[in-house]
């Protein structure tokens, strides 16, 4: 059974600003995990072997969603703290 990660974080870096920052992101992805990034107008989509999802952005808020599939369920938790971790990196929440 795949398990989902679903988080929101609102920002101030205006869309443009979060899209080249996202941009980075995935170059990071591609590099370090293989992962097939594409942007679809301003969701940049990602799959791989075990995993797939997006990153959204607009102007005031950045969504990311991954399904990962059953061998990397287990490791959730530490996906998850990992994708907050860069979330408060690089788009610092908005009070």
């Amino acid at each position: 059974m795949a398990s989902l990660i679903d988080i929101k974080r609102r920002h101030a870096l205006g869309a443009d600003q979060a899209r080249t920052v996202i941009g980075h992101i995935a170059e990071s992805l591609e590099e370090k995990f293989g992962v097939t990034p594409t942007w679809k107008g301003d969701t940049l989509h990602f799959a791989r072997s075990g995993v797939d999802g997006f990153i959204a952005v607009s102007g005031d808020e950045v969504h990311v969603s991954a399904r990962l599939g059953l061998l990397l369920t287990p490791l959730k938790p530490t996906v998850e703290a990992e994708i907050q971790r860069k979330l408060d990196k690089y788009f610092p929440s908005t009070p």
